[in-house]
């Protein structure tokens, strides 16, 4: 009997102590989270601040190279729209803002695509994907895998002027229907995933 209630004391113990570890997680949480953190907390149904307020906080979607950025001569006569970031053979595929999902499947040549509605009229457009793993209406973070990157370059990708086999990551934002520039957006403090 006494080493039962000895094994129950210990258990008890470890119980309130596991308890103290998660009341401080919780405090650390919420301290973040008014520290104006917008992607603090994991368990948002909704984004946490409006799209228009995350100007210099998006992480990268993708660790590659920048091969051609925003609102450059195409060779097509045109100008870009977006960005086209090389990756590796089966990269993962992060979405860079909290929002919910729009459009994910096929697109025409382009491998799969995913859309995110990130609320005020914004969209961010991921192409050249080849597995996506999100399902249209779902709500997905900040960071959150949504796809990988295929073994090489997409046909379409082959009409750019690249001189590598790599898959192509094509990435555009859209406010009202309007193709913006994403660079303002993405977070350099923390890392460098793209390089250009």
């Amino acid at each position: 009997m006494k080493e039962l209630l000895a094994n129950l004391e210990r258990e008890v113990e470890s119980s309130r102590r596991a308890a103290e570890a998660a009341r401080l997680a919780d405090i650390e949480r919420q301290n973040r989270i008014a520290s104006g953190d917008p992607f603090a907390d994991p368990s948002r149904l909704k984004p946490a601040v409006a799209f228009s307020e995350t100007l210099g906080l998006l992480p990268d979607p993708v660790s590659g190279t920048l091969l051609q950025d925003f609102g450059v001569a195409d060779g097509f006569g045109n100008v870009t729209t977006g960005q086209s970031i090389a990756t590796r053979p089966n990269a993962q595929v992060t979405s860079p803002t909290d929002g919910w999902v729009v459009y994910a499947g096929d697109f025409r040549s382009y491998g799969q695509m995913v859309i995110v509605n990130a609320g005020g009229g914004y969209h961010v457009l991921l192409s050249g994907l080849d597995n996506v793993m999100v399902e249209l209406g779902q709500f997905i973070l900040a960071g959150e895998p949504i796809a990988k990157m295929g073994e090489t370059r997409l046909a379409s990708a082959n009409n750019l002027n690249f001189s590598l086999d790599q898959p192509v990551l094509y990435v555009e934002f859209r406010k009202d229907g309007t193709a913006i520039d994403p660079n303002p957006w993405w977070s350099r403090a923390e890392n460098e995933k793209v390089r250009g």
